[in-house]
């Protein structure tokens, strides 16, 4: 069958409601729902003529059971609760049912209503207390309040579209019975992952990415086999919690702009919507299981990128959506008089260490791998949620054990982003407790300096190719902890860091004082788009020197989406309000830039042939060190401030009576050819030149390696990298 016709029997046509039709393959009635899960109870109240009885207190949200819905949500302060039932798409509710007082247990309130039928009806709750700013405390019964389990959220499927007054949202009651068949997790080890960062919707949106359902989650089902391919293990998504891409939206010279990133979340156990091709009444997140299922068939694990630092409810002049009106005081980091503490950059900061609050992200995220099957997390300002309650860094977060060490999350990776925006950065420092690993941003800021010819780091650049040992000990020992990156979604693109000297973000309207000042690019002579040749080839090899060193380094790597064909930005490092050709990948460059792309891949399947690069193997049988560093000349190690070209030697053996596996990358960030002279070898082996990012003749990866046949000498070219490997001669 062809991959199209797969999709479409998949996801079905893009029509109003016709998702959950085409995606039922077999009687739900059948399968062990909530529906049948549990026993029949006789209501035992009437409240404005509806059915009602206490529901299951220990299940927070809506659920569907024997002849209604369970609805359960907690607040410490309120006086009382009322749950508001809406018509599809109507803004009045049909009815107002409070909870009684006896269906309250502690801070719990929990009902099921009897004669409702899901597809028919939209929620949310009331909440009713004290009006107390300088406390906290901001309830107010007719503030329509979102449930914070909500699974999803209406009126937010169509991009771009204002459907409701801001803050109104109402949740969906939804059916969760998705079938995973024979599908498993991948279960790949930290070591030997390599991860793709993209956006949803920017990774197919652009027209030149030919899939027939661009910019969604069936969009990357369509190039699965092109990520299987480029030989990447893992893909990061950027937020899929669903968010309201048009909060703050605005219109800079003619251009509307949106929230276009998503990391405002509206609700955290609901999939963004506007990401699937169809519409999935009371069936949301089916198109995203069946993308999950579909990667992890092929070897690809999923990792979401979750926002717990912050929320979309801003700051003072922010909306009401849930927290603030169910426990404001609760729920975000507040000072005496009230205000909110603003570690994020965007308005609030969520008091993640309080039990209530650690709970519910815990809740959180063991859902989204128990219903998802999703295979890691990468944390947002993940020093937040090292904060205590008065905002306090805390030497043994709560929050961070208690996932570090949950047993439904115990084969879940954990990625931090070590720092937040009120100044704290742990890259290094972060309370791992032996499970975390981190963004590297120390190996991005030094390989970009280093690369670029800003040699005198070299000591701390051979730390950080060798897996940044320096950094990662104690708490991290263990785990593969170092993530290393030399771009991601927050700054320049690959191509667009050796094309530009500075930010171009005037289309985001701030007059370009938005976005990172310290990028460590340089535009190899020119700015921007030229025609010169070889500023064109400076920069492309550059990208080449950068892509080989990133594969040939210890740790995890992480790349860009888009980097691997050489797409751009036009110098914007800051694209979180573009929905357009700004930050959608242009995949006509993959054909413009084949050569580059072929090479890129050449190197992710070089790393992952070469395990010596990723992991501390058996001494080698051919005498050579497990890991050295040194300048020109290897049989000599020395590294120092001096040190312009500089030599990574990783050595094993595969297994105890195995092959050995060596690998040398050779850095030459000087702009004249140096020659490098090789560690000898016993008389059956050779070393043999793989990689060359200077050749002239565009053959920049040997398939057929060059043997250096009792020669321990080779020259490299200005601004080059080389690679040899091991050589067993005949």
């Amino acid at each position: 069958m062809e991959r199209l016709d797969v999709v479409k029997q998949l996801i079905g046509e893009k029509k109003e409601d016709s998702i959950g039709d085409s995606l039922r393959t077999e009687d739900s009635s059948s399968k062990k729902t909530p529906e049948n899960m549990y026993s029949e109870y006789e209501p035992t109240a009437v409240i404005d003529g509806y059915r009602v009885r206490s529901g299951y207190f220990e299940i927070n949200g809506s659920m569907p059971v024997t002849g209604g819905v369970s609805f359960t949500v907690c607040s410490k302060g309120a006086t009382s609760i009322a749950l508001c039932l809406f018509h599809r798409k109507e803004t009045k509710p049909f009815a107002v049912l409070k909870f009684p007082n006896e269906f309250r247990i502690g801070n719990t309130w929990s009902m099921i209503v009897y004669g409702i039928n899901i597809e028919e009806f939209e929620y949310c709750y009331r909440a009713d207390g004290p009006w107390d700013p300088e406390k906290g405390l901001l309830f107010d019964k007719t503030h329509n309040l979102l449930d914070p389990y909500a699974m999803a959220v209406t009126g937010q499927s169509g991009w771009g579209k204002i459907t409701k007054k801001r803050g109104d949202y109402h949740a969906r009651v939804v059916r969760n019975n998705y079938d995973w068949k024979t599908s498993n997790f991948p279960l790949r080890p930290m070591e030997d992952s390599i991860i793709y960062e993209m956006h949803v919707r920017g990774f197919t949106r652009h027209a030149s990415s030919g899939v027939r359902y661009p910019g969604s989650f069936a969009g990357i089902i369509e190039k699965i086999p092109y990520l299987k391919d480029l030989g990447i293990t893992a893909v990061e998504l950027m937020p899929i919690f669903e968010f309201d891409e048009t909060m703050n939206s605005r219109e800079v010279n003619g251009q509307k702009l949106l929230e276009y990133w998503g990391y405002n979340t509206v609700s955290f156990f609901a999939p963004n919507t506007s990401y699937t091709a169809s519409h999935e009444f009371n069936y949301e997140g089916t198109e995203l299981r069946n993308m999950i299922r579909l990667l992890h068939e092929n070897g690809i694990e999923v990792i979401l990128d979750v926002v717990f630092n912050h929320t979309a409810e801003g700051n003072e002049k922010g909306p009401f959506i849930s927290f603030k009106g169910l426990d404001n005081n609760i729920y975000y980091l507040l000072s005496p008089d009230g205000k909110y503490y603003n570690f994020s950059g965007c308005g609030n900061t969520v008091n993640c260490n309080h039990p209530v609050v650690r709970h519910f992200i815990l809740d959180c995220l063991r859902y989204w791998v128990e219903e998802y099957h999703v295979d890691g997390f990468r944390f947002d300002l993940a020093s937040i949620l090292g904060r205590s309650e008065d905002s306090s860094p805390m030497h043994h977060p709560p929050i961070l054990e208690e996932l570090a060490s949950d047993t439904i999350l115990g084969n879940v990776k954990l990625i931090a982003e070590a720092w937040d925006a009120g100044g704290l950065y742990q890259v290094g420092s972060f309370p791992a407790f032996h499970r975390w690993a981190e963004w590297n941003g120390s190996y991005r800021d030094c390989l970009r300096d280093y690369l670029k010819g800003n040699y005198w780091n070299a000591r701390e650049t051979a730390d950080r190719i060798c897996g940044s040992p320096d950094l990662y000990q104690g708490v991290y020992e263990g785990y593969a902890s170092s993530v290393n990156f030399l771009t991601c979604h927050d700054g320049f693109t690959l191509y667009d860091l050796y094309s530009f000297n500075v930010k171009h973000n005037e289309a985001n309207g701030w007059n370009n004082s938005d976005g990172a000042d310290d990028n460590r690019s340089w535009n190899c002579g020119a700015e921007g788009e030229t025609d010169d040749r070889q500023i064109l080839d400076l920069r492309f090899r550059m990208m080449r020197n950068a892509i080989t060193v990133l594969m040939c380094s210890r740790g995890t790597p992480m790349i860009l989406a888009g980097d691997e064909f050489g797409n751009t930005q036009f110098g914007n490092n800051n694209s979180y309000c573009q929905d357009n050709e700004i930050s959608w990948l242009d995949w006509s460059l993959l054909k413009k830039n084949r050569n580059y792309f072929e090479f890129y891949r050449e190197m992710v399947h070089f790393r992952r042939a070469h395990p010596s690069i990723c992991h501390t193997l058996s001494p080698s049988s051919c005498g050579l060190p497990a890991l050295m560093c040194s300048g020109t000349d290897m049989n000599h190690p020395n590294v120092d401030g001096n040190t312009s070209t500089l030599c990574v030697l990783f050595s094993g053996r595969i297994a105890p009576a195995g092959a050995d596996d060596a690998v040398i990358l050779v850095i030459n960030s000087y702009w004249e050819s140096r020659e490098i002279t090789l560690p000898e070898l016993p008389v059956q082996y050779a070393w043999q030149l793989v990689v060359n990012t200077d050749d002239n003749a565009g053959s920049w990866y040997h398939e057929n390696p060059v043997v250096f046949e009792h020669r321990y000498t080779a020259w490299a070219g200005p601004r080059s990298v080389l690679v040899f490997t091991l050589a067993k001669l005949a």
